[in-house]
C-alpha cells in the first residue's frame, strides 16, 4: 500500500456553506500546491532531515506568505478565515512546511507591518511576500523559554547605531535567514523589536541538530556579539511584551487551523486503510474498536473546524482575545496529536512507514504543542481568564 492522496476534506456539519466561493477557492488551490510539490518530496526530506528546495519562493508564489498584509506591501489583502484555512492545507503537507509559511506571516511580516515604520514596511514587506526574503522571529532564549520577560539579550545606544548582545534559540528558519526580527531588552529594561541584518558584523546562526520533530525544516540559533544595528532598524511602533506576544496570537491562531490538516490527513489515510486492510476475514473497519476510533478522530476535527471558524470570524471583527486563541492552540494541537498517535495504531506495523503519514506528524506536533506556548502555559492561560488568579 501507498499514502493515500486527499480527496476532499471531513465536512461532518456542512461548514463549508459558512465559507465564501473566494474561501474555497483558496483552499483548492493550496491543497493542489501540497498534492504536486509537498506530498512527493516530504518523506524524503523528513527522513533526510533536509528542507524542501526552494520552498519559501513557492509559497510566495502561491500567495501564502503574509496573505493578510495589504496588497500595497505585496501581500493579498485577505481576511483571517483564508489565512486560516492556506494554514490548514499547508500543515496537512507537514508542520514544517506550515511553520515556515506561519513565522514568515506571524512574526515577521505582522510585526513590521503593525509595528515597523513606513520605509520598513517598503523595504522588507514585498520581498518577505514573495519569499525572495526568508525572515525569522527571536524571542525565546537559552534560559526563558515560557518567562519572555526574563530575557537576557540586550541593546545600547551608541550615539549612531544600537549595540546588540545576546543569543536566541529554537528558532524556525534562522540557518537560512536574510533578516531576524529580534526582541530584546533596552537599557531601561523595556523590550522592543529590531531588525537585524543576515552579513551584520557578529550576527551568526549555527544549525540545530539531531532533531526527531520538525525534520524538514532548519532551526537553528541566533547569536549577537557586539552586533551594531542602525537606528533605523528599531520597530517604532510598539515597547513591551505587548509586541512579542501580540505576534505570538497570530502565530498561535495560525497553529490552531493548522493542525487540524495534519489530524485530517492522518484520518483519512486511517479510514481509507480500514476498508482495504482485512484481518480475521473482513476489513478492520468493520470491528467495532476501530469504528470507535475513527468516530472520535471526526468527532474532535469538526469540534476544532467549528471552533477555529468562529475564532476567525472573532479575529475579522477584531474582537479575538489572547485567551480565546490560547484555548484554541492548546485544544487544536492536543486534538491533532492524539489523533496522529491513535491512527497509527489503526494502520498497526504499516504506520511506521515512511508511506504513511502518521509517524511524521506525530513527531512534528511532538514541537508544535511546545512551541508558542506549551499545553500546560495555555492552561494556565484560560485558569486565570476564568478565575482572575496568575498561577505563573
Amino acid at each position: 500500500m501507498s499514502y493515500y492522496p486527499l480527496t476532499s476534506i471531513p465536512d461532518y456539519f456542512g461548514i463549508d456553506a459558512l465559507l465564501t466561493e473566494e474561501h474555497k477557492l483558496i483552499r483548492q488551490s493550496v491543497r493542489d500546491w501540497v498534492e504536486s510539490f509537498v506530498m512527493p518530496n516530504i518523506d524524503e526530506a523528513a527522513q533526510n532531515h533536509t528542507d524542501l528546495p526552494n520552498l519559501m519562493k513557492e509559497l510566495g508564489k502561491i500567495g501564502a506568505l503574509g496573505p493578510y498584509i495589504p496588497e500595497e506591501y505585496g501581500g493579498s489583502g485577505l481576511d483571517q478565515i483564508s489565512y486560516g484555512l492556506i494554514m490548514q492545507e499547508l500543515e496537512r503537507g507537514d508542520s514544517a512546511v506550515r511553520s515556515a509559511a506561519s513565522v514568515q506571516s506571524s512574526l515577521v511580516m505582522f510585526p513590521i507591518n503593525e509595528f515597523g515604520s513606513e520605509d520598513q514596511k517598503r523595504k522588507y514587506l514585498p520581498q518577505l511576500a514573495s519569499g525572495e526574503m526568508i525572515g525569522s522571529f527571536g524571542l525565546t532564549e537559552p534560559n526563558h523559554g515560557s518567562d519572555p520577560g526574563s530575557m537576557e539579550t540586550y541593546f545600547k545606544d551608541m550615539g549612531d547605531h544600537y549595540l546588540l548582545n545576546g543569543a536566541k534559540m529554537w528558532i524556525t528558519n534562522a540557518p537560512l535567514c536574510d533578516i531576524a526580527v529580534i526582541w530584546a531588552k533596552n537599557e531601561e529594561g523595556k523590550v522592543q523589536g529590531l531588525i537585524v541584518e543576515r552579513g551584520m558584523e557578529g550576527f551568526t546562526t549555527p544549525e540545530t541538530h539531531n532533531k526527531w520533530s520538525l525534520r524538514a525544516s532548519k532551526t537553528g540559533e541566533l547569536v549577537f556579539n557586539n552586533v551594531k544595528v542602525p537606528k533605523e532598524n528599531l520597530l517604532p511602533g510598539v515597547t513591551g511584551l505587548k509586541g512579542p506576544l501580540s505576534c505570538l496570537n497570530s502565530a498561535r491562531y495560525g497553529i490552531s487551523w493548522g493542525v487540524i490538516g495534519a489530524a485530517i490527513d492522518c484520518y483519512c489515510t486511517a479510514v481509507q486503510y480500514s476498508k482495504e486492510r482485512k484481518q480475521f476475514g473482513k476489513p478492520i473497519g468493520s470491528f467495532q474498536l476501530q469504528q470507535k476510533k475513527l468516530a472520535e478522530f471526526l468527532t474532535e476535527i469538526t469540534k476544532a473546524q467549528l471552533l477555529c471558524l468562529q475564532l476567525g470570524n472573532l479575529k475579522n471583527d477584531h474582537k479575538a482575545s489572547p485567551a480565546q486563541i490560547s484555548m484554541a492552540k492548546r485544544n487544536n494541537a492536543k486534538m491533532a496529536i492524539d489523533i496522529a498517535r491513535e491512527s497509527r495504531q489503526i494502520l498497526g506495523g504499516m504506520g511506521i512507514m515512511g508511506e504513511f503519514p502518521m509517524m511524521r506528524h506525530a513527531a512534528n506536533l511532538e514541537s508544535v504543542i511546545t512551541y508558542e506556548g506549551t499545553h500546560d502555559v495555555h492552561l494556565l492561560i484560560t485558569g486565570l481568564d476564568i478565575t482572575g488568579f496568575n498561577a505563573f
